[in-house]
């Protein structure tokens, strides 16, 4: 299997995982996964209802492969799914996080782009 098929199904695991993990906390927002394979675009968004009918929706991870590396566009979660991604065995230089500046990503263990 080549490198960027296996980068999509590291992805949508731990997509999928983060989405099962939400839907057992709350019956009232829907954690969804929107996988683009053709695009390679991957977004975890929530969609629902909270207490007093406030309105929850948002992105929580959005996610695209470009020329083989894994750029996160957006990334809500508390420990950073960049490193989820290294422990999963992917190369550092193949992590882009494209939501900083590329004068930021320089100063990072990260790939600049």
């Amino acid at each position: 299997m080549d490198k960027v098929a296996i980068y999509r199904q590291y992805i949508q695991q731990l997509m999928q995982a983060k989405a099962e993990r939400s839907m057992r906390s709350s019956k009232e927002v829907e954690a969804q996964t929107i996988f683009d394979v053709e695009h390679d675009h991957y977004q975890l968004v929530y969609v629902g209802w909270k207490r007093n009918d406030i309105r929850d929706y948002g992105c929580l991870l959005h996610l695209d492969i470009k020329d083989g590396k894994i750029w996160i566009q957006y990334d809500g979660t508390e420990g950073g799914i960049a490193y989820e991604l290294v422990k999963l065995g992917v190369p550092n230089q193949d992590i882009v996080l494209g939501f900083q500046p590329a004068r930021v990503r320089s100063a990072t263990e990260f790939a600049i782009g």
